[in-house]
């Protein structure tokens, strides 16, 4: 037989409820239903998922080995032509799957129409859709990998610099930039083990679940997973086809990177106010205004925080559109994917930016020295240091507030002040007062003061770089 075939015709006979209706769809509903021109992005994850099962169904004599090859031949022409953009994609064909099963007909006759023996399009878009997140949340993992590296990058180059730690945005204690940054580190590290974590759950095969209840066929869905890498199959067939929770735990994990990215950006824009004047971004980053000439607007991290509301939109979507759905598979399913391939396509192109952009921070070390001068952060060093000396916590609390009240009427700084000035400044008695000695000057320090918290964790800079040197090891 020929194996050319009309477009009309290959619908009439693909679509396998063409036969039960009387009339046509409409044109305004074929436009509604229709999913390809955003769901054409999973081709290449389909093809792969037929080409497996199609090697299983010839395996278990489902089919000829001819029809296989046939198959095999026809599925890599179309994959060539999706590569080259020549693919036509056609509405009235209504999927990704449609498409590409009527243009594997129309290249190889019968065994094009062979191919979906033992499936549904239920069991397939479930399948491609997690063949292709896989996919991305490798990409994802390599650069959430990549942005530590950036932000390792700029720690050890300051692992020493002193910048004023804040609790309720006020001064509370000297740290370090590198210290800092660190903070970021460990929770995108988080982020790539949660995304991990969640690859265990998106690695699971739907394939054979068919449209709900699986199939008379002698298919072996173990094959298929062994041939697609899957770790596993979904052991329950309506919900191999149903569920996304798959989909909406990726979404949460992802709201959670653009969580993080949306804090380090909100310090990106304060710290390069000029009122705060801690770094400067590289041009290429930000944009001037069409009215005020003198302006350098951080447009990236402006944007990237509010696109973490967009991913939380997405995380919600998906939420809403399976909170009500019973068993089995239900046409609001068609609206899973353009809130989750929004909030991969989100994600992916933050982290891209971001790894490049935090390369580019030009650190100004001297306003940050100035700004941790400002706020009495080491109090909490001279407190310490008293309790060293035999005082009670509470009461060298008690005395280093006193001390503080007085520079603060005197509007200077603890260091100022003279070993006999801070003494009578805390308010001791005379025998306790007798505790401040000479070598208090030390802890007064901004330097003595991060040097002192020199244990794992802490904002010393020697334990600043044996942590990027642990984190460089992974």
């Amino acid at each position: 037989m020929s194996h050319q075939t009309s477009n009309s015709q290959l619908h009439n006979k693909s679509a396998g409820w063409s036969a039960l209706f009387s009339e046509p769809m409409s044109e305004l509903v074929k436009r509604y239903t229709a999913s390809v021109f955003f769901d054409k992005r999973l081709a290449l994850f389909d093809i792969a998922g037929s080409l497996a099962h199609a090697q299983m169904l010839s395996e278990q004599g489902i089919v000829s080995n001819q029809d296989f090859s046939d198959i095999q031949r026809g599925l890599e022409q179309i994959k060539s032509e999706i590569q080259a953009g020549t693919f036509e994609w056609q509405l009235d064909l209504e999927d990704v799957h449609l498409n590409i099963e009527a243009r594997l007909t129309s290249l190889v006759g019968m065994a094009g129409k062979r191919l979906h023996t033992g499936r549904s399009r239920n069991d397939q878009v479930a399948t491609d859709i997690r063949l292709w997140l896989r996919a991305q949340i490798d990409d994802i993992i390599v650069a959430l990998s990549n942005l530590r590296t950036g932000l390792l990058d700029v720690a050890e180059r300051e692992a020493a610099t002193i910048l004023p730690g804040f609790t309720h945005l006020q001064v509370a204690q000297p740290i370090t930039f590198g210290h800092h940054l660190l903070a970021y580190v460990n929770m995108f590290a988080r982020d790539a083990e949660r995304m991990v974590d969640t690859r265990k759950r998106v690695n699971r095969l739907p394939l054979g679940a068919a449209a709900l209840a699986g199939t008379t066929y002698p298919i072996k869905r173990e094959r298929v997973a062994e041939l697609l890498g899957f770790d596993e199959v979904c052991t329950n067939s309506l919900d191999a086809v149903s569920d996304r929770d798959f989909a909406i735990e990726f979404c949460a994990a992802a709201s959670l990177i653009m969580m993080h990215i949306s804090r380090l950006s909100e310090e990106l824009v304060n710290w390069m106010s000029p009122r705060v004047g801690f770094i400067d971004l590289a041009d290429r980053f930000c944009t001037g205004s069409s009215i005020m000439p003198q302006k350098k607007n951080p447009d990236v991290p402006e944007l990237a925080r509010g696109k973490t509301g967009r991913v939380y939109g997405d995380l919600m979507s998906l939420l809403t559109l399976m909170k009500g759905q019973p068993l089995a598979y239900n046409k609001d399913n068609q609206e899973d994917k353009e809130p989750l391939f929004d909030a991969v396509d989100t994600v992916l192109e933050t982290l891209l930016i971001f790894t490049e952009m935090v390369q580019g921070i030009t650190v100004k070390p001297e306003n940050m020295r100035a700004a941790a001068l400002q706020g009495f952060a080491t109090a909490t060093d001279l407190a310490d240091y008293l309790v060293k000396k035999g005082l009670p916590f509470r009461d060298a609390h008690e005395a280093v507030a006193h001390a503080v009240k007085i520079c603060t009427h005197k509007k200077c700084d603890l260091a100022d002040l003279n070993l006999a000035e801070l003494r009578a400044a805390t308010d001791l008695s005379a025998e306790q007062q007798t505790l401040i000695e000479a070598d208090v000057s030390h802890c007064l320090t901004l330097e003595g003061s991060v040097a002192a918290r020199n244990h794992v964790g802490g904002t010393a800079p020697e334990q600043v770089r044996a942590e990027i040197a642990k984190w460089r090891s992974q």
